[in-house]
């Protein structure tokens, strides 16, 4: 298998999200996106004591046209949103939402952060939907990490998580056509994975230290895009390491966004914010 070279190594820089430190390597000043992949926030906050969980991390508000993913890795997320859903994932699942034509939500600690420890380390990725799609009815997909098919290679060395698409083998069981995994990759693991050559694919280290193919040393806290000139991508631990690794067809379509909204031309952009105003995306009432 020839595996891809890399095309970019870009830095989670320290970000401010209404208070809320986390690290951003998508979007960059010199890279918008990496078609379909928008944005990748990777957060690991100690919840505040003097707060009461259901006061705490992310209040409603809104989104349209993309999906926003969640990974949990630390902790738990209860998810509720303004079409009735409401849902508790832990560390080890995942919550997949795809806003469609509107939909309001919130994303708060359990109610037993600080029994199990009081942290929440996520990752949101988020997955740009084709401009047929940006209309879809919403739908939600929760991923409790037992639910979560996991394959062990290199003599138990490296363990992947396959949460939708196939790789490795695994088909996982959330309905996208995005392949997304996690790995925890002991010191000197190795694991090649094959890749559809036309999908756009990029790791993201959440902590550790790796070789990349011909590339070399990437260490956590380091988003790795890789060019479309290969089979699949080559990776060698040398510090135990944690990663998020998504592939995807590129959408090639304009992308027009403000805050919550992804849409393909500004008009559309305007139209969403109306509609949010106007109440057309629901309502998410907290109890």
């Amino acid at each position: 298998m020839k595996n891809r070279s890399v095309a970019r190594l870009l830095y989670a820089t320290q970000v401010d999200m209404g208070g809320m430190p986390v690290r951003q390597p998508l979007p960059t000043q010199q890279v918008e996106q990496i078609d379909p992949f928008l944005l990748l926030h990777h957060a690991d906050i100690k919840v505040p004591t003097r707060v009461e969980p259901r006061h705490a991390g992310v209040g409603p508000h809104p989104h349209r046209g993309f999906s926003p993913v969640t990974f949990i890795f630390k902790g738990g997320v209860h998810h509720r949103d303004s079409r009735g859903n409401d849902s508790i994932v832990y560390a080890g699942g995942a919550q997949w939402m795809n806003a469609g034509r509107g939909i309001i939500h919130s994303e708060r600690p359990t109610d037993d952060i600080h029994e199990i420890g009081g942290r929440q380390e996520i990752i949101q990725l988020w997955v740009n939907s084709p401009m047929k799609q940006k209309m879809d009815q919403p739908a939600y997909f929760p991923l409790e990490a037992d639910k979560v098919p996991t394959r062990e290679i290199d003599n138990g060395k490296v363990v992947a998580r396959v949460f939708s698409g196939n790789i490795l083998g695994i088909n996982g069981p959330i309905p996208s056509s995005i392949n997304a995994a996690t790995l925890t990759i002991q010191p000197g693991g190795r694991v090649e994975i094959p890749l559809p050559a036309d999908h756009h694919v990029m790791i993201y280290l959440l902590d550790g230290k790796v070789n990349v193919g011909d590339f070399g040393l990437v260490e956590g806290l380091h988003l790795v895009h890789f060019r479309q000139d290969g089979e699949g991508v080559a990776i060698d631990a040398i510090d135990e390491t944690r990663l998020l690794l998504v592939s995807g067809t590129p959408i090639g379509e304009e992308v027009v966004s403000y805050g919550p909204f992804v849409m393909n031309t500004q008009t559309e952009v305007l139209e969403a914010m109306r509609d949010y105003q106007m109440g057309k995306m629901g309502v998410l009432i907290e109890e």
